[in-house]
Order: C-alpha cells, then structure tokens, then sequence
C-alpha cells in the first residue's frame, strides 16, 4: 500500500468522515489544537529561552524544567490528537500540499532536537544551575527548537490557508 492510498483509507475512516463532514467537529477540534499549541510551544519557549540565557534567570535551569515538564507534555498530548484527528479528516489534501510537508520536516526536526537534549545534552542539567552562562550544546538546543516550531506554526496557518479555502 502507497502513502497516498494509506491517507485515502485514513479519509474514509469513521474519524475521518466526522471530521470532514459533522458541523462542529472540525471547528471544535481546530479550537482544541491552538489552544495545545498555545501552551505547550509556549511554556516550552520559555525553557528554550532560559536555555539560551535570555529569559528567566533567576530561576535554575533544572528547577524551570521541573515545573515546565508536565504542562509541556500534557499540552502536547492534547495537540498530537487534536492534530492526528484534523489530519484522518484531510489527509490526501494534507499529503498534497507543500505546506505539510515542509511542517512535518520541521516537526522531524523539533523530535531529534527534543531527543538529543534529554538523552545526551540534558543529562549535565545539575552543573547549568551554577553558572551564567549555558554550554554551546544547551544554548543550541534551545535556538533549534524555537526555530523548528516557528516554522510549524507559520507552515501550519499556510496549510489552512491553502487547504480549506479560507481567504487571508
């Protein structure tokens, strides 16, 4: 079975057709999503300042982290099934459009970002606590995370944009 196939049977699932076609679904769903998206890219770009040394400074990198985790990956959770949802109801538009396609690079590369902080450059977190500035390693994680969810953001109101038919 090809990609394109596989979306199309994804369109015809019972998700699939109450996204696309109940009156409300889709509305309240897209609601759901910003609001995800909203607090966990929000309190996440507050750690990736912290770990750029802009923001936050009184507060220790491993302390922020703590008390950021579980709003970031609850928001999360609540963005990646709203989202799974949106895309089982349009997903051959999805699959055609160059906006996705370039959002799905980017969230690839917000996960090996995310990946290669907390298995290698988070683990060291204890000693960032006792100094002023963050290493390279850190300070970089932080950079291409703002960066790669930037364009996910941006890409995805193009996708809106280019996909239902809503005039900017």
């Amino acid at each position: 079975m090809s990609i394109l196939e596989f979306v199309q049977w994804l369109e015809q699932t019972g998700v699939g057709v109450l996204v696309r076609e109940s009156l409300w679904v889709f509305p309240i769903l897209v609601s759901i999503h910003i609001l995800g998206l909203t607090v966990s890219v929000g309190t996440l770009v507050w750690f990736d300042l912290r770990l750029l040394g802009v923001g936050i400074r009184h507060c220790s990198v491993s302390r922020l982290y703590r008390r950021l985790m579980p709003w970031i990956l609850a928001s999360f959770f609540v963005m990646i099934v709203s989202g799974g949802m949106l895309f089982t109801g349009f997903a051959t538009l999805a699959y055609e459009n160059v906006y996705f396609r370039i959002k799905v690079a980017a969230l690839v590369v917000a996960a090996i970002n995310m990946l290669i902080y907390h298995l290698v450059t988070g683990r060291r977190i204890a000693p960032w606590d006792e100094t002023r500035v963050l290493p390279l390693p850190a300070r970089m994680a932080g950079l291409v995370s703002i960066i790669a969810w930037t364009v996910v953001i941006l890409t995805g109101r193009m996708m809106a944009y280019t996909m239902y038919g809503i005039d900017s």
